[in-house]
């Protein structure tokens, strides 16, 4: 895998030379040659966050994918990977290139591409750019699982502390819950602490079939199982106590890789935190622990990069940043480099496509 940008602001690179930068890393560490070796190239970007219509046109050259069998989805990085996944499954492709980038530098107002999300007759005008969605649904979880505010300032106390370790986290902090929680109150009981910041990004996954894989790497991590899921689209109808969408993608994932009780399969996860009550909703949705258990986990200290079930040791969305698209690669990328040098054998890596959606997408590694 390669990565660049990883940075609040980019000036000196445009999206495309992000792009050349992560795909050389990713192309020297695999040892490939893209013009020649790689079958298909997928890219996660959209036109909106990019400025650009159709963005597709744009992505083949820096990449070495000129002439060749490229695609562009407006889905999370996460889900390209599982498109790749199902390319090579199927036979039609032995190496394929996934591709994720984000630029929110250069996006003058950020609230207005979040606004453009919502039903423009039925939600806009009460949502306008998701941030009221974001507190109601929070209050909720709050309410039915019995969270206290403390539990949730405690996963951003924790995820900026372990932020300070990875050299890719923008907003790395060693901060008190204390402090979190006199953070500028945005909608009640939504704070701004609470919110991963916008950042810059680019990361690119190299994915090859079994025989491939071994012939090109000593070290190969493994796709045991993938799994994707949405529910409804329309806001009213979702049970904002609980993540539906990850809940299906798990257990799609887990049949898959065979996995029974996920509370005891995994040596870490990666979720998503992009709103940090999200990460407390996450891992009760994938079965990490019960319903309502996880901010009681979180207070013990057992999701600490030392506890018993370490959680976003990376840091996650809130010390490294809101990577839109790219978020689900980001994570892919930390447990992709932690299971290599680190000695554990396997690890859950979710994402959230983020507000106002209801998608999200799972992958179980091992080695």
């Amino acid at each position: 895998m390669g990565y660049s940008g990883f940075s609040t602001v980019t000036p000196q690179l445009s999206f495309k030379e992000m792009m050349f930068e992560a795909a050389n890393m990713a192309y020297a560490q695999a040892g490939i040659e893209p013009r020649s070796e790689v079958d298909s190239f997928i890219c996660c970007e959209e036109d909106l966050l990019e400025g650009i219509s159709i963005t597709d046109e744009y992505m083949p050259d820096q990449l070495g994918g000129a002439q060749r069998a490229l695609c562009t989805i407006s889905q999370d990085g996460l889900n390209g990977v599982i498109q790749a996944y199902m390319q090579i499954a199927s036979g039609i492709a032995d190496i394929v290139v996934v591709e994720s980038h984000v630029k929110f530098s250069n996006v003058l107002s950020k609230r207005d591409l979040h606004s453009l999300a919502m039903d423009p007759y039925l939600e806009r005008p009460f949502l306008g750019d998701g941030a009221p969605l974001v507190a109601l649904e929070m209050r909720r979880y709050m309410h039915e699982n019995g969270v206290s505010e403390e539990s949730i300032a405690q996963v951003v106390v924790k995820n900026k502390t372990n932020g300070l370790k990875n050299p890719r986290s923008s907003y790395a902090a060693n901060l008190t819950v204390d402090e979190v929680m006199r953070s500028e109150e945005l909608w009640s009981p939504l704070k701004r602490s609470y919110v991963a910041q916008p950042a810059d990004a680019c990361v690119v996954a190299v994915l090859a079939s079994y025989s491939k894989a071994k012939s090109i790497s000593e070290q190969p991590v493994w796709i045991e199982g993938v799994g994707w899921f949405s529910e409804s689209s329309w806001i009213g109808l979702r049970d904002f106590s609980r993540a539906l969408y990850a809940e299906g993608a798990s257990k799609m994932a887990y049949k898959m890789a065979k996995i029974e009780n996920p509370s005891r399969a995994f040596d870490f996860v990666e979720v998503d935190d992009s709103i940090a009550f999200k990460e407390l909703q996450h891992l009760e949705a994938l079965g990490i622990y019960q319903k309502g258990k996880a901010a009681e986990a979180t207070l013990k200290g057992e999701t600490k990069e030392d506890g018993s079930m370490p959680v976003n040791p990376s840091g996650g969305s809130l010390s490294v940043g809101n990577l839109a698209e790219t978020s689900g690669l980001a994570r892919l990328l930390e447990a992709f480099e932690l299971l290599k040098k680190k000695g554990y054998s396997r690890a859950l890596v979710q994402s959230w496509r983020g507000v106002p959606t209801s998608t999200a997408s799972v992958v179980v590694l091992g080695v």
